[in-house]
């Protein structure tokens, strides 16, 4: 056994061969090169920093070492040498530590010190998806947060936080880089940095009156210090529109004579020689365009950030499609105690949407399955030359969606200027004093255009004639927030003041011209007013203030114990003056027990409870509510010589005590990161009521009233829930995965009704006080009559025959009240057009150059109305129908589908649950895969990263519902679960290209 001298030890670590591995490190986000990163060799104290420019070299004993590469606000990576002596490395952003500065209004807090329900999402979750705006790109990705959109192109997507807080459906406040705006479709989703979504009162309290719907700010691009980077992205897409499973001609006849023969009327003359797919004649595959272009650096003491995108969507129904033009230029520059910034975004947005006018709109999503198979798309025998319904041919008074394509132009435009300018100075390092003054305004243009034409039977004839109306809205914004913030050994204050002045214009002229003129070179009608007759102009104006004035103190005590106050201060000219001012407070606390000295759990890293209590009103009405309504067009004939004087009239009734509907919530969390923060749970119990809810009940037209249901401070609504999100994330060696859930449960209540009203029945719902908005409110069926002697045999308690017209075949309905008839008395709750519970799991991995991503949404336990089959089933009126139904017969009677019946509405009622359905799914929103090329490949063309990348959103639905998309949306609170015609989301197959250099 051999022993060496201690004086030996620093001769032999001399002997051991040593050679230099070198490389770059670069950030996973924007590709820059990471100054100060520490790159060490595992197991010893051998380490080194990149220089300015990511740039490293270290001296390593053994080619089976590993490096192990270090930065603040990045994941720790460990790369094997093996043998190699040039390592290029990408770190990955760490999210959990990025985030713990989070935007809350008018400043930020750490994220570890959040008293209130925040939820934050981050840039790269929003741009892999292919949408039209921001909210559709929420989907699945924030407890709390419901969103319900679909594929029209330009179509702006409804977006809920914590369930119903009024009868309004009011979206959330937007707030993009200080600016009170909208994120609508002429936004564009990749300038977002990060996203902030205020869900309690407490959270959303410090913007007041405006908060009630939750708010959800928006942080854009900035530059960095550094030279000028470039990043390129292209996006193609292929959409494809969901289709119904409808009769072909065959069956369609065969179905259709039936129907006639159980009438006993004659049949219709159906022309056999025409096989028409009206599903193939109006939909087509759809192609949607996204690229966009940036500039980003900066030097010590500034930054900029300039963008460019188009975006073109070409849509999956004929005629329809949206163009969106967008630039945005950022920057900001600080010089000893002053800095100052500006955001500006310049966007232009053209919609071209199919459809007749109102009185008889041709919804081709309710056409294409109305129009028989046996009726030509072209008939030159109509006006215009289009084929629809015939008496005795073809007796259906559905619209020929081709025909109002061709007949009907109509067309949106939107040029809209958004921005801020912000400054700066910081006198002391405790105190310092902002001003932030923004300016939107938005030019619209709409034409709309008919030329001459029918697009259905019986049509009476209306001249050429276009209408267009020429509007602008402005919006001027002024902030002057004051914030202190010092620290006293163990205490942490930071004190905001300040006031907001916020004004909105809406100003719009309209025109009408009749029998327009052809231009004879190109066949086209002149689109002009000053080309046509009977000339007809109007416009309005208009204009509302809010004034305010708000507060916050945060207290941080040895970061165990936090506490956020806010006070608000709201004054809107939408209400009359005694009404005109609301005070909006909310308090929250917090206890980081994992910071107590008691607290001693090895794998908790952190664990806070929360609690808080906000109030938050909603001024969500018209610019003149509380003001009477005066017809002055008006004549009355007086005096002898029976002469007509100008009068006028009172047309509106209206409320001169309008105050603001006040918002009460309470909110108890939890936050908790375990295993080396790898593991993180979330969880918010809440209860918010809305009182004094601000709506229009209908009332009779004998009142006097005219002009729309005058408002009120009606009714009050109270929902509660459950929400959590649960996060894994885990790193070994080059693979890479994370995971996350997200869970939400609400319920919701109308307390009281108000106005002296017990309830509120809107078509087939009924909003009772103690129960949910817009129960289902339907008579129930029974299975089916399968002889005579059944028939005779459905008694009420009397002995009564109850449906004694009925024959055998027909739907057998419940008579609830046992009176001996099917009345409207017999109608019961049935059912809840709202979710149990709805769910989000995101999940994604990446490897050396590949990475993975996929996002799955749930609802689960809605009852909803598939207003498909309530068209396609019903065989009183003529449409087509739904293939491979087999209606009850003598000879088939083993069957849930009744006879069939041309003219009776006793199988056909748009009043029972044979249209109520399980609305319940489960859907891949998104998938998508990646590749990067490897740095030394990129290094050889000049680039920082190149990547390639393939998805796929909404190609997999699990759902029983029938319909064509489970997923819809339905604007009207009291019809939430009413599916009619909705548009649904499309498949949408993506290839892209990302460059940054």
């Amino acid at each position: 056994m051999l022993f060496a001298n201690e004086g030996s030890n620093k001769d032999l670590e001399k002997q051991i061969p040593q050679f230099v591995v070198q490389g770059n490190v670069i950030s996973d986000t924007d590709g820059l090169p990471l100054p100060g990163v520490t790159v060490q060799v595992q197991g010893t104290s051998n380490g080194v920093v990149t220089d300015f420019d990511g740039n490293y070299e270290i001296e390593v004993a053994a080619p089976d070492a590993i490096l192990q590469f270090s930065y603040v606000g990045f994941r720790t990576k460990e790369v094997p040498v093996n043998d190699r002596s040039t390592i290029d490395v990408v770190l990955e952003a760490d999210v959990a530590q990025l985030d713990e500065v989070v935007v809350v209004g008018y400043g930020t807090q750490q994220k570890q010190d959040l008293t209130s329900a925040i939820s934050v999402v981050q840039s790269e979750q929003i741009q892999k998806r292919q949408s039209t705006t921001v909210a559709e790109s929420l989907q699945g990705l924030a407890s709390g947060v419901n969103v319900r959109g679909g594929g029209q192109p330009g179509q702006e997507a409804n977006i809920e936080i914590r369930g119903l807080k009024n009868l309004r459906n009011s979206n959330p406040l937007y707030v993009i880089d200080g600016l009170v705006t909208t994120a609508n479709r002429d936004f564009n989703p990749n300038d977002i940095a990060s996203i902030q979504i205020l869900k309690d009162a407490a959270a959303a309290a410090i913007y007041g009156s405006r908060a009630a719907n939750g708010v959800i700010i928006i942080t854009t691009k900035s530059g960095r210090s550094g030279p000028m980077e470039v990043n390129v992205s292209s996006k193609v897409s292929l959409t494809e529109i969901p289709r119904y499973d409808l009769a072909g001609q065959e069956e369609f006849v065969r179905l259709n004579n039936m129907a006639y023969d159980n009438a006993g009327v004659p049949r219709q003359e159906l022309n056999l020689d025409v096989n028409t797919d009206w599903q193939e004649e109006v939909f087509r595959t759809g192609l949607i365009q996204d690229h966009n272009v940036s500039f980003s650096g900066g030097g010590n003491n500034s930054s900029y950030f300039v963008s460019g995108n188009y975006f073109g969507n070409k849509g999956t129904v004929i005629s329809t499609d949206f163009d969106r033009i967008s630039f945005r230029v950022n920057t900001s520059g600080e010089k000893g105690i002053f800095s100052i910034g500006q955001n500006l975004a310049l966007s232009n947005a053209v919609t071209n949407e199919i459809g007749a006018p109102e009185a008889m709109r041709g919804n081709p999503m309710i056409d294409v399955i109305r129009m028989f198979p046996t009726i030509p798309v072209y008939d030159e025998s109509n006006p215009g030359g289009f084929g629809y319904g015939r008496e005795g041919v073809a007796n259906t008074f559905a619209a020929n969606p081709v025909a109002i394509a061709n007949i009907i132009d109509s067309e949106s435009e939107n040029f809209r200027i958004r921005g801020n300018v912000w400054s700066e100075i910081e006198p002391f390092s405790f105190l310092k004093y902002r001003l932030n003054v923004g300016y939107e305004t938005s030019f619209d243009n709409y034409l709309y255009l008919r030329r001459a034409g029918s697009w259905t039977l019986n049509q009476p004839y209306e001249e050429t004639f276009t209408n267009q109306n020429r509007a602008q809205s402005q919006t001027q914004l002024i902030e002057n927030t004051l914030t202190f913030q010092e620290e006293f050994g163990k205490h942490r204050v930071t004190l905001l003041v300040g006031n907001t002045y916020q004004k909105d214009i809406y100003e719009q002229i309209n025109g009408t011209k009749r029998n327009l003129l052809v231009n004879s070179n190109t066949g086209e009608y002149f689109d002009v007013l000053d080309l046509g007759d009977q000339a007809q102009v109007g416009g309005f104006r208009n204009e509302a203030t809010l004034l305010s004035y708000l507060g916050r103190l945060e207290y941080n005590y040895d970061d165990r114990y936090l506490l956020n106050a806010v006070l608000r201060r709201d004054g809107s000219s939408r209400f009359s003056e005694e009404n005109k001012w609301g005070n909006f407070p909310s308090i929250s606390l917090g206890w980081r027990l994992s910071n107590e000295s008691f607290f001693n759990v090895e794998n908790i890293n952190d664990l806070k409870l929360r609690a808080s209590y906000g109030e938050l009103g909603s001024g969500n009405i018209g610019e003149y509510e509380y003001l009477g309504f005066i017809n002055t067009f008006g004549a009355i004939v007086l005096g002898e010589d029976q002469s007509i004087h100008p009068s006028a009239t009172q047309v509106r009734l209206a409320n001169s005590q309008l105050r603001w509907e006040v918002l009460k919530q309470t909110n108890i969390g939890l936050d908790l990161s375990m295993y080396n923060n790898k593991f993180g749970l979330t969880a918010d119990y809440f209860v918010a009521r809305t009182e004094d809810v601000l709506f229009g009940f209908p009332i009779l037209l004998t009142t006097g009233n005219d002009g729309g249901n005058p408002i009120s401070n009606a009714a009050t609504v109270e929902n509660r829930g459950f929400e959590f999100e649960l996060s894994y994330r885990e790193t070994r060696g080059d693979f890479e995965y994370n995971t996350s859930l997200n869970f939400t449960k609400l319920e919701n209540e109308l307390v009281t009704l108000g106005t002296g009203l017990n309830e509120s029945i809107q078509g087939n719902t009924i909003t009772r006080a103690g129960e949910p908005v817009g129960m289902w409110y339907v008579l129930q069926t029974d299975g089916l009559f399968q002889s005579e002697e059944e028939v005779q045999n459905y008694t009420n308690s009397d002995g009564s025959v109850i449906m004694p017209g009925a024959q055998p075949g027909d739907i057998r309905f419940k008579d609830v009240n046992d009176d001996g008839e099917i009345t409207n008395e017999d109608k019961a709750v049935v059912g809840s057009p709202w979710p149990d519970f709805e769910m989000g799991w995101n999940a994604s991995a990446s490897y050396r150059g590949f990475d993975f991503s996929m996002n799955w949404i749930g609802s689960f336990g809605a009852t909803v109305y598939n207003g498909y089959r309530s068209i396609v089933d019903r065989f009183d009126d003529d449409s087509n129908y739904r293939s491979g139904i087999q209606p009850w017969t003598p000879e088939n009677p083993n069957t849930d589908f009744p006879r069939v019946v041309r003219a009776s509405t006793l199988n056909a009622r748009g009043d029972s649950d044979r249209w109520l359905e399980d609305g319940s799914f489960v859907r891949l929103k998104y998938i998508g895969v990646g590749y990067s090329l490897p740095q030394t490949t990129i290094d050889k063309i000049g680039m920082n990263s190149v990547r390639f990348s393939l998805s796929a959103q909404n190609v997999i639905t699990i759902t029983d519902y029938t319909g064509l998309d489970p997923e819809f949306s339905n604007g009207n609170i009291f019809q939430r679960g009413v599916d009619f015609g909705s548009f649904p989301n499309l498949q949408t197959y993506s290839i892209g290209l990302d460059l940054r250099f």
